[in-house]
């Protein structure tokens, strides 16, 4: 295992982290719930093999997650892992909720100290509204102070630009930011926030399982490598010098050791690979551009079809070449709140969307093909 120390702080992590948020589950009457024995299994393989940070949150699992990783972690596991976890910044009302939260947190994970706590998905609102408005960092440095937190950090869902002023308030010792071979909007603000000595740890390295998805076009991006998709994603990932690590949600031994072999690899893809994927990634968007640049213009639909939504999954499939990926979440759409509004199905055909595309998309016929193409057979 490759290991990398935490911007300024005296922590060594492994590059590869294993991320709480996926946990197998198995099915309680009509409810899929975390399956404990297996998922403490799971952690305490992945510490066993070298990786030594084990990342949760206060929502994960219906609440579950932080209880297992702190059943994982018990008998000699606590020394040899650094757990990371998140306050949920949103549910704060009051200043003294931070205190209660993280007293809950601590007593979950039954551990005394919390490694490194996230001040959970920051945007501009939250980082004004709480952060600020409710003076949340002289509550955080008291808990400091006190043994309860070793180092602050953050997560982040936002613009770069918001994320820049997150970084110069010079408030917190690592962030934990959305970074992949095909999401790089948060590329120099990364390589910005190591300069100034911060950590910076990756979520979604392989798109939140859109690049673990067997993709001939993106394996075909370095074939010589003969690795998988995910391998790709995670190499391109690790080869940043300014990330210390990346977190992945493991739910199988096998996915386990993959990703391991991955991260233990001490040949990094040279400066020709890299810009070969970045060409190929740019000639990609290019290609998908043509079929809708995502500028919204066309929304709000009548009958409430995202019709944004169903165009980039159909770039997964088409672009990407993820036909599975683009199904699966295709038929979501509609079920979970990151996938909000409805299917193409749902369109009739009114035409007041097509006047309002700036690139004269022929609106209705696309979504009869993504119809089509990613509805039930």
């Amino acid at each position: 295992m490759n290991y990398r120390r935490l911007g300024n702080t005296n922590i060594e992590l492994s590059v590869l982290g294993f991320g709480a948020m996926r946990l197998p589950e198995i099915k309680i009457g009509e409810k899929m719930i975390a399956d404990e024995e297996k998922s403490v299994e799971l952690i305490r393989f992945a510490i066993d093999s070298g990786i030594n940070l084990i990342d949760t949150a206060y929502f994960y699992h219906q609440h579950r997650s932080e209880y297992i990783v702190g059943a994982a972690i018990k008998n000699g596991y606590r020394d040899r892992a650094y757990i990371s976890t998140k306050i949920p910044t949103g549910e704060i009302k009051q200043p003294d909720d931070f205190e209660r939260f993280l007293d809950e947190q601590l007593s979950r994970l039954n551990i005394a100290t919390i490694d490194i706590y996230h001040f959970h998905y920051l945007n501009q609102k939250l980082f004004e509204e709480k952060i600020k408005k409710l003076d949340l960092i002289k509550r955080a440095e008291r808990a400091k102070a006190e043994g309860k937190i070793r180092h602050l950090a953050f997560s982040f869902h936002d613009k770069p630009e918001v994320l820049k002023t997150i970084i110069d308030s010079g408030w917190f010792e690592s962030m934990l930011v959305q970074y992949n071979m095909i999401d790089r909007s948060n590329e120099a603000m990364i390589q910005y926030a190591a300069e100034k000595g911060m950590g910076v740890v990756i979520m979604g390295p392989v798109g939140g399982g859109r690049l673990g998805e067997p993709s001939e076009a993106i394996i075909n991006m370095l074939p010589k490598r003969k690795l998988s998709t995910a391998g790709i994603a995670l190499k391109f990932v690790f080869a940043n010098p300014y990330i210390t690590g990346a977190l992945s949600g493991m739910n199988s031994i096998q996915m386990i050791q993959q990703n391991i072999k991955t991260a233990s690899e001490k040949d990094s893809l040279t400066e020709a690979e890299i810009e070969r994927i970045n060409l190929l990634v740019q000639e990609y968007q290019a290609f998908a551009n043509l079929y809708c640049t995502g500028c919204n213009y066309c929304m709000p639909c009548p009958q409430e079809v995202n019709i944004p939504l169903n165009f980039r999954l159909m770039n997964y499939y088409r672009v990407y070449q993820l036909p599975e990926y683009a199904r699966k979440e295709y038929a979501m759409i509609g079920k979970v709140p990151w996938l909000p509004g409805k299917t193409a199905e749902y369109c009739i055909a009114c035409g007041e969307c097509e006047p309002k595309c700036p690139q004269n998309i022929p609106i209705i016929s696309q979504l009869q093909e993504v119809m089509q193409t990613l509805g039930e057979k």
